[in-house]
């Protein structure tokens, strides 16, 4: 199995001050993952868990060079999220929401496959 994640990893997290994404960032940064920032629509220029906050992933990766996103949003969100990462350059995308629809995945496996050419 490869290890996509490691010490070296610039991790942001989109939904990060959520319930979920709070949940979850915080337990990461206890564990020691390298979590840099966040991402949440509307709270850019905040701290949360003593991290900063962007308002869009673009902005998280220019300002931090970010290279990983962890997505913790809801299933109508999860499409917008994982599209926002792809266009922002991020190759490591994880996203463990539940309920997502199979036509939106197919449709982002679509895009990147585009993307790719």
């Amino acid at each position: 199995m490869s290890i996509l994640v490691n010490k070296f990893s610039k991790i942001i997290v989109q939904g990060f001050t959520g319930k979920e994404g709070s949940f979850h960032s915080k337990k990461m940064i206890s564990y020691g993952t390298p979590i840099i920032g966040g991402v949440t629509p509307g709270k850019g220029g905040k701290t949360h868990l003593g991290k900063p906050v962007f308002n869009t992933v673009e902005e998280a990766v220019k300002k931090l060079n970010a290279n990983v996103s962890i997505i913790f949003v809801p299933p109508m969100f999860a499409y917008d999220a994982i599209i926002e990462s792809i266009d922002s350059g991020i190759k490591i995308i994880v996203c463990i929401t539940e309920g997502i629809p199979i036509s939106d995945m197919l449709k982002i496996k679509n895009y990147i496959n585009f993307k790719k050419k």
